[in-house]
């Protein structure tokens, strides 16, 4: 089993989860975070420190939801791995609770 990270993510990139990541799973996008699903150890400790509970078990997913699988696989293959937290966008405050914006990931 895997942790994924979901569309919340998309245009918020808080990297509150990283911090506490023992195995370096976390990759940085343009605007985005996803996990590794080979390195992720499912330790539970990245889903409560993400402010916008964009982190879930991959056994929690909704229907909607398990493209974000396949995706944080996809995009973790080619995205840098992030060990440190960063300072989130100036305007992610504005995109946290905002639904349907898979179409503004960058890739």
């Amino acid at each position: 089993m895997t942790f994924v990270v979901t569309e919340q993510c998309i245009k918020c990139k808080y990297t509150d989860c990283v911090e506490v990541c023992p195995v370096d799973c976390f990759h940085e996008g343009p605007n985005m975070l996803v996990i590794d699903p080979d390195e992720c150890i499912d330790c539970t400790l990245c889903e409560p420190e993400c402010p916008v509970e964009a982190i879930l078990s991959e056994d929690d997913l909704t229907d909607d939801q398990q493209p974000y699988l396949e995706l944080n696989e996809e995009l973790s293959r080619i995205w840098p791995v992030l060990t440190e937290k960063k300072d989130g966008p100036e305007d992610a405050a504005d995109w946290e609770w905002v639904e349907g914006k898979l179409e503004h990931l960058e890739r």
